[in-house]
């Protein structure tokens, strides 16, 4: 066990040895969205919670053409897109696709006019099927590093025979070139390029230069040392050991749960996570294998592994709710985001997992001591067990395309300042797109002190989708603002915003502006 100690500390170098990480988010933009400037400006800065590295940054301008003569500069978290000095009149779009520390690619668009609207869109997205490239390539890799190198290890460590070796050589058949197609296909997502992309250099250089680049290789060598333990020989366990540790090393590197700090407590977490679902997925198929033979020859090893298994799976319990606290942040998000609903998903999967475990243990194995007929009815039950893991793969591959709650910064509202010499009105709306908003209303005099009013109405429109005014009454709130809520923006564009303030029985205070509303 000297090895695994030696390789787990070499765990903590790789590991510990980068910076805390998580999942980058835009904060700020500089014009800010949707802003509408008389001339073009220097540059659109884009400011992250952490340090990227950009991907692809594009620029269609206000006639609709792409433009290739953009300078991109970084410094921190900042990236700054230095615009061409003649662009025409009209709204560009900046789309970006930039790397976080964990490797993930975060794309966007922002807008700006210069001088009046017109109806230039974001650039479509990438090939719709790279999602499905990304997704199998992941199912397949989770396939090769549990069920491959896990049963392999099993062979070895636990069971002590190759029988049922059929299955994990077909896993690591099927791992191996996903792991390869795996870090491909991160270079195109990351670079927004279509599969075809794949035969070109850019995309890999650019996967490598992430974290799940090496991550990726030690995948790999965790499977190909996997396939030489296959092989007789002393060095067949040795093997084997290297290779189960380097699932859990390779899981650690990089990703949303190793990435997340406190990285002393995410990262050996997620390791320890990984081995627990190695040795215990990866045993299934040569169980089934095995309780198809005499129950003398079957029942030590099935006895070892039931032993062995309660605290791997009390270590799965404990470090997957430890990983799920820390990328959770609070227990609504479990139902209230994609990634939770995931979890939820996979929990669930898991219980009937655990539910099979404990029958095949307290009562199928018996039955298979007593009789060996019983052999099929725990055969049948480790088979159900497989095709739950299977499914638990499918579904954990989807947390590829959703960050974490921990990651998501809250949108930043829309303002609008409305400044006359009687009065000045700030305006708030959140989240800040079509669909149902918020306002928040400060009312203040000309020279910025509270300006006490009787009562406030908001009148919104939209010309150019012909929505009439349609009036909504605020309401004070003890913060000392007024507040609409819930209101219906049905569509993305120029609305027209009237506050109404009756400051007297004599006197009303009317101020007027336009607000850009983006899609959802």
């Amino acid at each position: 066990m000297r090895l695994f100690a030696a390789l787990a500390t070499l765990l903590l170098a790789v590991g510990f040895a980068t910076g805390a990480s998580a999942h980058a988010a835009l904060v700020a933009v500089e014009p800010a969205n949707g802003t509408v400037l008389a001339s073009a400006p220097p540059a659109v800065v884009l400011r992250f919670n952490e340090a990227v590295t950009p991907g692809a940054i594009r620029l269609i301008d206000g006639s609709g053409r792409a433009r290739d003569d953009v300078r991109v500069d970084t410094a921190g978290d900042a990236v700054s897109v230095n615009m061409p000095p003649d662009l025409p009149q009209g709204t560009a779009v900046v789309s970006y696709r930039v790397i976080s520390q964990d490797g993930h690619p975060v794309a966007g668009s922002v807008i700006f006019s210069i001088g009046a609207p017109t109806g230039t869109k974001p650039p479509a997205s990438a090939d719709e099927g790279l999602s499905v490239l990304i997704w199998l390539a992941r199912v397949g890799l989770y396939f090769g590093l549990f069920v491959g190198v896990g049963g392999v290890f099993f062979a070895r460590w636990v069971a002590w025979s190759m029988i049922g070796m059929t299955v994990p050589r077909a896993a690591l058949a099927i791992g191996i070139p996903s792991a390869v197609v795996s870090i491909g296909a991160l270079g195109l997502d990351l670079l927004g390029l279509p599969p075809a992309g794949l035969v070109t250099a850019a995309p890999w250089k650019v996967a490598f230069a992430t974290s799940a680049g090496p991550a990726m290789l030690v995948a790999i060598a965790a499977m190909l040392f996997a396939l030489l333990a296959l092989r007789s020989g002393w060095p067949s366990r040795a093997l084997a050991g290297i290779a189960f540790v380097c699932v859990g090393l390779a899981l650690a590197m990089t990703g949303h749960a190793a990435t997340a700090p406190p990285e002393i407590l995410t990262r050996p977490a997620i390791f320890l996570h990984g081995l627990g679902v190695a040795f215990w997925i990866g045993a299934l198929a040569p169980l089934a294998a095995l309780v198809s033979k005499p129950a003398a020859m079957a029942l030590p090893v099935v006895n070892r592994f039931s032993r062995m298994a309660v605290p791997v799976v009390a270590a799965l319990a404990l470090t997957g709710l430890v990983l799920a606290i820390v990328q959770l942040g609070k227990p609504s998000a479990l139902v209230e985001t994609r990634y939770g609903l995931i979890l939820s998903l996979k929990l669930a999967l898991v219980l009937l997992l655990l539910a099979l475990a404990a029958l095949n243990r307290l009562r199928l194995t018996q039955a298979f001591a007593r009789d060996h007929k019983g052999g099929t009815a725990l055969k049948r039950s480790i088979l159900l067990e497989c095709g739950i893991a299977l499914a638990i793969f499918a579904v954990v591959a989807g947390w590829r395309f959703t960050p974490p709650p921990r990651t998501i910064v809250a949108e930043t509202p829309l303002g609008i300042h409305i400044h006359t010499d009687k009065a000045m009105f700030q305006v708030l709306v959140s989240p800040g797109k079509a669909g149902v908003d918020d306002f928040v209303l400060q009312l203040m005099t000309g020279e910025g002190t509270l300006l006490r009013a009787k009562e406030v109405t908001l009148i919104l429109s939209l010309p150019e989708r012909g929505i009439e005014p349609m009036e909504r009454s605020a309401s004070l709130g003890p913060d000392g603002y007024w507040h609409v809520r819930k209101v219906e923006l049905p569509f993305a564009g120029r609305w027209q915003v009237r506050i109404d303030a009756l400051v007297s029985d004599f006197e009303r205070i009317t101020l007027e502006d336009e607000l850009v509303v983006p899609p959802p």
